[in-house]
This record gives C-alpha cells, sequence and structure tokens, in this order.
C-alpha cells in the first residue's frame, strides 16, 4: 500500500480533565464496552472450552478506505487503537483522539504509519465528555486534511457500583463520555458535512449492553442503550444530508478492560460457557466490521446495530 500523504499543521488540544471518582470502588475508563460476567444460568455443553481461531488479518482486503479521512475517539487503546490500526491498513488517513494516555496514542500513531507511511496519522488530545472539546477535535481533524469522511464514536468509560450508591458525579461522567462526547461528536461532524457536501459516516461503538442487563452498571448500561436510539433517530435525521449512522454492540472482547478476567481461569472458562463460539473476540472481529460500515460497500446501511459477541447475546436470552 502506498504511503499517505505527509501531515501538516498541529494537534489542537483542548484543555483536559482528570477522571476522579467521589466514592470509593471499581473505576475503569476505556475505550471498550464493558463484559457479561454473570454467573448464573445454563452453559454450552463441553467437556473443554476451546478458544477458537479470530479471522486472520491476512484474509482483509486491503483498500478499502483508500482516500477517506477518519476520526476515532478513544484511540489510544483496546477496541479503538483497533479500528485506527485497521483503518490504516485500509488505506485511511486516521485522527487518533485521546484524553489520557498520550503514551498509547503515540503508539497507537506509530502503528499506523508503519503500515499507512509517515503522516498517515495524528493525535489530538481532547476530553470528548465536553462539548468544546468535541467541536476542537473535529475542527483540528478539518484544518489538519481539508476534509473527513467518517467519525468512529468509540471513547467510553464504565463506573462500577450499586444503583443505591451511584452519585451524580459518577452519573453525569459516564453520561458525558459515553453518550454526550458521541452526541456532540456527531453534531460537529454533520454541520461540517452538510456544509461542504461530504456523504459523512458515522460509525458508534456500543455493547451489548446496551440491551442485556449488567447489574452494577446501570449507567453504562443506560449509556449504551441511549446510544443505539440515537443510532436510529439519526440516521433518518440525517439522510436528507446524505449522512449514514450505524452501530456496533460489541461482546466480551480480548482487551485491557477485561484483564482480570484473562488471567483467572476460572472466570475465563464461565464467560466461554456461555459464548456459542467459545471465545473472546478479539479487536480485529470489530475493526473488520467497523472497516464494512465506514467504506462505500455499505452505502445502502444505515440506523442498524451490528452485533459481533460470537452469539453471547442470544444465547443469554435463550436462558434467562
Amino acid at each position: 500500500m502506498g504511503a499517505c500523504p505527509s501531515a501538516h499543521g498541529k494537534d489542537k488540544v483542548p484543555t483536559e480533565t482528570v477522571l476522579k471518582s467521589s466514592r470509593a470502588g471499581s473505576v475503569s475508563e476505556t475505550a471498550e464496552p464493558a463484559t457479561l460476567l454473570r454467573t448464573s444460568g445454563s452453559k454450552i455443553n463441553s467437556s473443554s472450552v476451546p478458544t477458537g481461531d479470530a479471522l486472520p488479518l491476512t484474509r482483509a482486503i486491503a483498500g478499502r478506505l483508500a482516500g477517506k479521512v477518519a476520526i476515532i475517539t478513544g484511540g489510544s487503546k483496546g477496541i479503538g487503537k483497533g479500528i485506527a490500526i485497521m483503518f490504516a491498513r485500509q488505506g485511511a488517513r486516521v485522527i487518533v483522539n485521546y484524553r489520557s494516555d498520550p503514551a498509547g496514542a503515540d503508539d497507537t500513531v506509530r502503528e499506523c504509519e508503519a503500515i499507512g507511511g509517515e503522516g498517515c496519522a495524528f493525535k489530538v488530545h481532547g476530553d470528548v465528555g465536553k462539548k468544546e472539546a468535541c467541536e476542537a477535535l473535529i475542527e483540528a481533524a478539518w484544518s489538519k486534511w481539508g476534509k473527513v469522511h467518517v467519525l468512529v464514536n468509540n471513547a467510553g468509560m464504565e463506573i462500577q457500583g450499586d444503583f443505591l450508591d451511584v452519585t451524580e458525579r459518577d452519573y453525569d461522567r459516564v453520561m458525558d463520555v459515553n453518550m454526550k462526547g458521541a452526541f456532540f461528536c456527531t453534531q460537529a461532524f454533520a454541520r461540517k458535512c452538510k456544509d461542504e457536501g461530504i456523504r459523512g459516516t458515522v460509525v458508534n461503538i456500543s455493547s451489548v449492553h446496551e440491551d442485556l442487563p449488567f447489574p452494577g452498571f446501570t449507567t453504562y448500561c443506560a449509556s449504551k442503550g441511549a446510544m443505539k436510539m440515537m443510532t436510529r433517530n439519526l440516521s433518518i435525521e440525517l439522510a436528507t444530508s446524505g449522512i449514514r449512522v450505524n452501530n456496533i454492540a460489541p461482546g466480551a472482547i480480548e482487551t485491557p478492560i477485561n484483564s482480570s478476567v484473562l488471567k483467572d481461569p476460572t472466570k475465563l472458562k464461565e464467560l466461554l460457557s456461555k459464548i456459542p463460539l467459545t471465545r473472546l473476540g478479539k479487536p480485529e472481529d470489530i475493526s473488520l466490521c467497523a472497516v464494512y460500515l465506514a467504506s462505500d460497500e455499505s452505502t445502502y446501511v444505515t440506523g442498524t446495530t451490528i452485533v459481533v459477541d460470537g452469539g453471547l447475546t442470544w444465547y443469554y436470552i435463550e436462558h434467562h
């Protein structure tokens, strides 16, 4: 694949807000969805639980995003990092947004450039939980390359806690990043696309917990359910401007947020017993789906959610 054009200009850097929980408990800020770890219910009947194999990257068709420019929020690790790298592999120029992990963002940019050539990716710092940071991110991307074709709303976070103990601060933080960020990034992106006649594409990264209950994560589930409904509504509202809006709902993905499960053989086996394909997903499973939704292969697809979970959702519904 040929190198991307050299980048010019400087990153715009909105003010960063550091997350601090107002209570004790488990706090996780991440760019991928939480994992369903309920231990009750039926299990897949097998004497052993194989992990299976994901689709090899070598089978991906190259160049599907050639000529496109894409923004990925929360691109410093996990699913967001995987999407950024896969987009570069498919010929896109990539803007990597991050909030609190500049080293991770640098690593994502380096991996993108190793595939697509020097200058095909750059990072923009900003907390998308703030409206002004969302607008600055979109403006920085347009200033860099003159146009943007794809927005991936991937940044997300979770704060675990019993419903009766959820504070307003924790509620606001989860909803601000997961829902408010996606809302105002999409608004700023859609305004630019409409003004410049670009048939843009929005890909939201939600979670199977937009539909499945997850006790202890009520705010997270509510934010992902809201993202699903926003996807549906905007697919109609923005269609007249030629802008498509779709959603991906990942299941249990092999990313840093699930490290505690990966390190515990008992928990891992329990989780895998509820996934018909008997393996965790990999970031590539999500990124290849995102490539499809961002590409011209899906020009008649809008307002839908693609569930990428190895069968977890329907198995869960069947046994609960």
